[in-house]
């Protein structure tokens, strides 16, 4: 924005340019050519991220994607992987032009479970790789082939901090500048591209897993730049110097693993700057009653829902009419029949057979 005062007028231009992806956005880095992604800035709301991947990887949903940016892509192609990274406490990124980005509305936390669940689901004999990763609150869950090719990626915070020492670290060779060591919010920082930099060459070493018709999932949730926003500020020096680590790092991650999919993965990045709770009232009914203990059940857990219960029961349902009546059918029809001239079986049974 410049302003220009020129004989008692005042000018104001504003010319509009694209440094990055500001906050609470959808950005795709990478995506194979039969994924289009519409250029437009068509909101799309935090809780229809997951549907959103699930459509991306060739997977129905339950409910309709009312959402114009993606197109719809050929029937028997699909990609075999979708990373999404999802980056809390930024505003900007300095990220290129030439990707696609969307404004990301009603921020609230989300998982990619029902996903999961589908790929588990649909894929259970070719063991695919779903890996759902928070380093900061230490959660993982691995799936499939991720169990053997994971199973020495460092979790916890203290793993973590203990790979950063060890022979091969981002710090012999990432430039922290202002960024200490001996920091917790700079460690938790850290210790994220440290993940993300052991994600990239564990899939390298297995290219395999990229060859075989099950499609892998992957989802990473990272809040050092929360941390370090909150201890330093966003106009600290350690604040910018992080946030260009981490839009350089985030495209190397995507162009690793793009290649190692050989152009066939969908690579999302969600920035959002806080997460909205929603605000929720629990109510107990007053005629609510203790329930029946259940040895079986002890802690009165719901049984697993399957979402293809409703197809299955359509298909028994109305197979189960159509053999009633053709049961019925076949029953009239044989119950009128005409000996005489329906059948030559009971024409046999005539005394006067006839040889035709």
């Amino acid at each position: 924005i410049s302003v220009e005062v020129n004989e008692g007028m005042m000018l104001i231009t504003c010319s509009r340019f694209h440094l990055g992806v500001l906050g609470d956005r959808l950005t795709v880095l990478r995506s194979p050519s039969y994924v289009t992604f519409l250029d437009g800035q068509w909101p799309i709301s935090g809780e229809k991220v997951p549907s959103l991947v699930a459509l991306t990887m060739g997977f129905s949903v339950h409910e309709d994607l009312d959402w114009p940016g993606l197109q719809a892509g050929p029937l028997f192609q699909r990609p075999r992987a979708n990373v999404l990274v999802v980056v809390r406490g930024v505003d900007s990124l300095s990220l290129p032009n030439n990707i696609t980005s969307y404004p990301l509305d009603n921020p609230v936390p989300f998982t990619l479970d029902s996903v999961a669940s589908t790929v588990h689901t649909l894929f259970a004999d070719s063991t695919p790789v779903v890996l759902q990763l928070a380093p900061s609150e230490e959660r993982l869950y691995m799936m499939g082939m991720a169990n053997t090719v994971f199973e020495d990626l460092p979790v916890t915070l203290q793993q973590i901090r203990g790979r950063l020492s060890q022979e091969g670290s981002i710090l012999n060779s990432l430039p922290v500048n202002s960024l200490s060591r001996n920091n917790e919010a700079d460690l938790l920082f850290l210790s994220e591209i440290q993940v993300l930099h052991d994600i990239s060459a564990l899939l390298q070493r297995h290219r395999h897993l990229a060859k075989d018709h099950a499609p892998d999932l992957y989802s990473l949730e990272l809040s050092g730049l929360e941390e370090i926003s909150r201890h330093y500020g966003k106009d600290s020096p350690q604040f910018q110097d992080a946030t260009s680590i981490l839009a350089s790092i985030l495209q190397k991650f995507a162009a690793d693993v793009f290649g190692v999919y050989s152009n066939n993965a969908v690579v999302e990045v969600v920035t959002v700057q806080n997460f909205e709770t929603p605000l929720t009232r629990r109510s107990r009914s007053i005629l609510a009653t203790n329930q029946i203990s259940n040895s079986q059940r002890p802690y009165n857990l719901a049984y697993q829902y399957n979402f293809q219960y409703a197809v299955i029961f359509n298909i028994i349902l109305w197979l189960m009419i159509v053999l009633v009546l053709a049961v019925i059918a076949i029953a009239y029809n044989l119950w009128n029949m005409d000996p005489g001239y329906d059948s030559i079986i009971y024409r046999m049974t005539n005394q006067k057979i006839r040889l035709d």
